[in-house]
């Protein structure tokens, strides 16, 4: 799955996690100092064009390189341009995605206080102005479409390339591999789908925890907005406080409903992959795809799928209900702030926008885990290939008739 695309990918991701972890030292403790910032930060596009904002392209651009180069030279791969630079152009729009967040956020303030002025105070605000305020918002929105339209051009070509990576790898192995149930299908179907999910997952885990990096010092500053805290009283940095207590309360509660969900989808690749194996063997022989046989076959989809209905049910009232609940939370928060009035219409907003992107980070695994439902059960189908190829014990999945004691 990862040797295909990547050059010896257990190192490979161990040293990009260490040399991530050294450059964004070096960036907080001594690069980022060598460009000033301004004391007021630009607000709309021209955050982008800031010296500070074009110095750490150019460290981000160098410090690939460098990286790059050294794989290139020590394990030289024939997907490294893919793998190595395409995943860190995938990076780095990933944080420029982040950015624009940041910037939208710094625009509610002035705008958003704007409007109470004109709201408060008739005649204060003039046409113009509000105008500017508006042309702002889109001036960020239009570089956040451009980007993210090419983003995703990019993305495609990128995944397809993983893809076909894995279907040559698993091609050179076919005769060793052919006797695994679904094979054709784990080729054909679930290559892509792996490499897919696994990329969807991927930036969307390196976006939380570029949201936090970048949020986190927002929201800090913005608890001192705040007076005090339903229940709790005042207490320091209490958005922070308030947002990963229940971003973690909530992942807590979502796994533990949906733990059994893997193991049920596995299952219904299972039992799919031979419903559809009967079917395709029955157009060339009279003999297979009889109806008794075909009547048992889809029984046990029928079977697996009502199983997986069923405990998908008890996880969407859990999630349901905790996300309808996430709507309302931040307004009971700041309650008693609101009531004493002691924050602006636009600092609210504010407040609102990094909360949610806070707390939204935190809920990586709620936000995800259907996700990683389906990709458990991908990686393991795949598995079976990887054992099958290195002559290694199929995984027990592979052997088991039914999931255990799922209802």
């Amino acid at each position: 799955m990862f040797v295909s695309f990547f050059p010896r990918p257990k190192l490979f991701f161990a040293s990009a996690i260490v040399w991530t972890a050294l450059a964004m030292a070096l960036w907080y403790g001594y690069a980022s100092d060598l460009v000033g910032s301004s004391e007021q930060p630009a607000i709309g596009i021209a955050m982008f064009l800031s010296a500070r904002e074009i110095w750490f392209d150019l460290y981000f651009a160098l410090s690939v390189a460098i990286f790059a180069g050294v794989w290139m030279v020590f394990s030289p791969h024939r997907w490294a341009w893919w793998s190595i630079i395409g995943s860190a152009l995938i990076l780095f729009t990933s944080y420029f995605q982040v950015e624009l967040s940041v910037a939208i956020n710094g625009w509610r303030g002035p705008f958003y206080n704007l409007i109470q002025a004109a709201l408060s105070k008739p005649g204060s605000v003039t046409l113009e102005q509000l105008y500017a305020g508006v042309s702002t918002f889109a001036g960020i929105a239009t570089v956040g479409v451009v980007v993210a339209v090419l983003t995703s051009f990019f993305v495609s070509h990128y995944i397809f390339r993983w893809r076909t990576a894995m279907n040559d790898y698993y091609v050179a192995n076919w005769p060793r591999l052919r006797t695994i149930e679904g094979a054709s299908q784990r080729v054909q179907e679930d290559t892509m789908r792996f490499a897919t999910t696994m990329e969807n997952l991927g930036v969307n885990l390196i976006r939380a925890v570029l949201t936090l990096v970048a949020f986190l010092p927002i929201l800090v500053k913005l608890s001192s907005n705040i007076t005090e805290l339903p229940l709790v009283g005042s207490i320091p940095y209490s958005l922070v406080f308030a947002a990963v207590i229940w971003s973690v309360f909530g992942t807590g509660l979502l796994a533990l409903i949906g733990i059994r969900l893997p193991a049920i989808e596995f299952f219904n690749q299972k039992v799919e992959a031979a419903y559809r194996k009967e079917l395709v063997l029955g157009e060339d022989d009279p003999a297979r795809a009889d109806p008794p046989t075909v009547d048992e076959l889809f029984g046990n989809i029928r079977r697996n799928y009502f199983r997986l209905y069923l405990n998908f049910m008890y996880f969407n009232v859990g999630r349901y209900v905790y996300l309808q609940t996430d709507v309302i939370f931040p307004y009971i928060l700041l309650a008693p702030t609101l009531v004493a009035g002691k924050i602006t219409l636009g600092l609210m907003q504010q407040i609102l926008s990094a909360f949610a992107e806070v707390r939204s980070s935190f809920q990586y695994l709620i936000n995800s885990w259907s996700t990683i439902v389906e990709l458990i059960s991908i990686y393991q189908r795949l598995r079976g290939f990887e054992a099958k190829i290195h002559d290694e014990p199929l995984p027990s999945i592979e052997t088991r008739a039914e999931p255990k004691a799922i209802v």
